[in-house]
């Protein structure tokens, strides 16, 4: 297997660092602190190709793939998760499905512009009492000349109040949604149009620059060419959509693991306890050890995962096994991270208490880890 990175990809990850580093990190702690959308980082990734970096350049993206994007959103989730998040949404779950399923038409209008970064998307598939169970929801689509009326409530919609665009899922015309998950249609959904309204920003544990909020559709009328894919293949849309967002949001673990592993490596190296810096004990160093070790094993499922999109099979399991591993891995390096920083841990002064708060997320959004788990057998109980 060769793991080397291409020249295209090693420059991808050089130009996320750099920026994560100079422009991301100084500003996460305020970000987080003020539950502030960092506008001004969002156009700055837009004008470094990141919000729609595996989109082919005729769309308005960077033309770049799937590895580099894990690359660049590690770089840039390892210094403020909550701007990893609005890239992925952008990247993976409004760009790709408008690129797999969307027609020329609406390519130009819609995929274009939020490739790049001119406009932001958002997905919409979650409601208060459908989340893991899509064919749950209730928002519902009614046919109405050669259009439709929709009318529902969704929830937890990651970009939300900051977006122009929504990836929207619902159920066809009422008779329809007998048939379940057969009746989920999905919809281009222009977030100005009359009766789209958002609810104030969740106050969240974690993430809170990427604001999150319910979207409220009374009687929203949509034309047919706002149709993405046909009448009834939403559900196809949806999981296909959620195979490449859970890479991206491995890739967001990915970040924060890394922040916790190098910010207690390097907290160990100075704290001193017994008249000795504290990474000399055994115990802080079999800690190091375990995240580092787990950290390498999670970039290479997600890597796997990545590589496999790009070669265009099936990788349905391998992005829910990248998603499970890395997002467990991450809990366990932020948590790690709070113990190795000890009452520092605890406190805002230090990162460790952010990463601890912004890796719970990760084992919930875009397929909770129960939900891996059972993609995860499906498949195996199929080969």
């Amino acid at each position: 297997m060769d793991l080397r990175l291409s020249d295209e990809q090693l420059m991808a990850q050089k130009t996320a660092a750099e920026f994560a580093r100079s422009e991301v990190l100084p500003r996460a702690a305020e970000i987080d602190r003020d539950h502030r959308f960092p506008a001004e980082l969002v156009k700055r990734m837009a004008e470094l190709g990141f919000l729609g970096i595996a989109i082919p350049e005729q769309y308005g993206g960077a033309g770049l793939d799937t590895v580099s994007y894990v690359l660049a959103m590690e770089e840039i989730s390892r210094a403020c998760a909550s701007c990893g998040v609005i890239m992925s949404v952008n990247n993976s779950l409004v760009c790709d499905p408008l690129l797999k399923f969307g027609t020329e038409a609406q390519k130009q209008k819609w995929l274009v512009p939020l490739a790049a970064g001119q406009l932001l998307g958002c997905f919409a598939l979650s409601e208060p009492e459908a989340g893991s169970d899509a064919a749950a929801q209730k928002t519902v689509a009614q046919k109405d000349g050669d259009g439709w009326v929709i009318s529902g409530v969704k929830n937890w919609i990651t970009n939300g109040p900051n977006s122009n665009v929504c990836i929207l899922q619902c159920m066809a015309d009422p008779p329809g949604r007998q048939a379940g998950h057969k009746a989920i249609t999905t919809f281009i959904l222009p977030m100005d149009l009359p009766g789209v309204r958002t609810g104030p920003a969740d106050k969240k544990l974690g993430i809170r620059g990427s604001q999150s909020c319910q979207i409220f559709l009374d009687d929203v009328r949509v034309t047919r060419d706002l149709l993405l894919g046909d009448v009834g293949t939403g559900f196809k849309v949806a999981m296909s959509t959620l195979d490449g967002g859970r890479i991206g949001i491995a890739s967001q673990a990915l970040g924060i693991a890394r922040a916790s592993f190098e910010d207690a490596g390097r907290y160990a190296l100075e704290r001193k306890t017994f008249g000795q810096a504290i990474a000399n004990h055994q115990a802080i160093q079999w800690k190091l050890a375990d995240m580092a070790t787990e950290l390498d094993a999670a970039r290479l499922l997600t890597l796997r995962a990545a590589t496999l999109k790009d070669k265009g099979v099936r990788y349905s399991k391998e992005a829910a096994m990248a998603k499970l591993f890395a997002a467990e891995c991450c809990n366990r390096a932020a948590k790690e991270c709070v113990q190795i920083f000890g009452g520092n841990g605890y406190v805002e002064d230090y990162p460790a208490e952010r990463h601890y708060r912004d890796a719970k997320i990760t084992e919930i959004y875009e397929g909770t880890s129960e939900i891996m788990r059972i993609v995860i057998a499906a498949s195996l109980l199929k080969e």
